[in-house]
């Protein structure tokens, strides 16, 4: 589960990609996730990335982290022509559905919880 600070929920329905080839694929493929789903990429140290939306097929919107999982940065996505970077070194991304930054009045500086398998 993934909690605000406050300890209300923003997804129960929680995958991590933590090995090179999970965080490849990502989201590709699929034709949906549902509202309560969040796909967790843990890096294996802070580093600057980039995300693209290439082969998938509905908007994302997506949360940037840093170590102590504060939210850096946060990017709305369109379906395969979407393109973010992070512009910061980050330990986190999490990929959420479309409007969920809205729906939890997420912002930048905010301190997420969530436990890392």
């Amino acid at each position: 589960m993934i909690l605000k600070s406050n300890g209300n929920g923003i997804a129960s329905d929680v995958e991590f990609a933590n090995s090179l080839l999970s965080q490849t694929k990502g989201l590709m493929f699929r034709k949906s996730i549902s509202d309560d789903y969040a796909l967790v990429f843990v890096m294996a140290k802070p580093r600057i990335i980039s995300i693209h939306m290439l082969f998938v097929r509905f908007p994302i919107d997506v949360l940037f982290l840093d170590e102590n999982k504060r939210i850096v940065k946060t990017a709305h996505l369109r379906p395969w022509t979407g393109l973010a970077s992070s512009s910061e070194k980050i330990k986190y991304m999490i990929e959420i559905p479309e409007g969920s930054i809205a729906k939890h009045e997420l912002v930048v500086g905010e301190h997420l919880v969530f436990d890392v398998p």
